[in-house]
Parts: structure tokens; C-alpha cells; sequence
């Protein structure tokens, strides 16, 4: 899929950014919750370089929901962001661009709680996990601005109901 001829003349350049930003953001979270995941099942020790809290965070009670890590819901997530994105190039319908925007509003409001948890609770932090919740921002902002940009995003197809 070549992002210069899926959006040609009806975007604008910020626009093109914004999307370009959304699929790269969305996929190096996507990695990053997957290795997560991955570190989970395998039972590997995972290293941090930055914070010396990881094991902690991933350790504990806090980390699984009914023994499914965080981490693979976090995968999940990316992937649906970026899929929706990409399904919005590829039929160029709005609410597939809608529904991608919305996720990391829901996506922040988990986030701030798990940093909160880290902080505040745990006493520990995941580099990892702060990097998740960084992206999960990143995104946040880029879906702020297609929402809230003066400018109009046309569309080639009608938006579906």
C-alpha cells in the first residue's frame, strides 16, 4: 500500500503526516506490548535499562487480567488502531478514521491509571510500560488533530452507517 497514491490530491500534506504518524505510532506499539506479551508466556527475565522496576510492574497483581497480561490486551489495541487506519486508506471512509481516533481516548484513560499504579502503588517503574503510555499519547494527540484540525478531510467513498 503506498501512502503517497492512497492519499493523493483530496489531503492535504498535514494530513498525510498525521496518518503516516498513526500507522508507524500504532505498529512500534503494537511491538513494543507485543514483546511484553511475549516476555510473559515465555517467562523470560525481562531487562531494563532505564528503570530498575520492570520485573516488579510485570510481576505484579496488577499486571494480568483474569491471567491474560496487560501487555496482550495493550497488542490487541495497537493492532486495532492501526488496522482501522489502514482499512480509512484503503476506502477512504470516515468512520474507520473515527473509530481509530477514538481508541486512544479510551487507550489514555487506561494509561494514566497504570502509570498511577506504577507510581503511586507499585513504587516501580516499567520503561516499557511508559513507553506504551507514551505512544498511547503520541496517538492521542495525532487523533486530536484530525478531529479538532479546521480542515476538512474529504473522502473518495460515502461513509457507511
Amino acid at each position: 500500500m503506498n501512502l503517497n497514491h492512497s492519499l493523493n490530491k483530496p489531503f492535504s500534506k498535514f494530513h498525510k503526516w498525521l496518518l503516516g504518524g498513526f500507522l508507524g505510532l500504532s505498529f512500534l506499539g503494537f511491538l513494543d506490548a507485543s514483546y511484553l506479551a511475549a516476555e510473559h508466556y515465555l517467562g523470560i527475565p525481562l531487562t531494563c535499562v532505564v528503570f530498575s522496576g520492570c520485573e516488579k510492574v510485570l510481576d505484579s497483581e496488577y499486571s494480568a487480567i483474569f491471567g491474560v497480561p496487560i501487555a496482550l490486551f495493550g497488542a490487541g489495541y495497537y493492532a486495532a488502531i492501526f488496522v482501522l487506519a489502514a482499512a480509512f486508506l484503503e476506502t477512504r471512509r470516515r468512520m474507520f478514521l473515527n473509530a481509530a481516533a477514538f481508541l486512544p481516548l479510551a487507550g489514555s484513560v487506561v494509561s494514566l491509571f497504570l502509570v498511577y499504579l506504577q507510581i503511586f502503588v507499585l513504587k516501580a517503574l516499567c520503561q516499557y510500560c511508559l513507553i506504551s503510555a507514551f505512544i498511547t499519547f503520541a496517538l492521542l494527540g495525532i487523533a486530536c488533530a484530525f478531529l479538532f484540525s479546521g480542515r476538512q478531510l474529504k473522502q473518495d467513498a460515502p461513509e457507511s452507517v
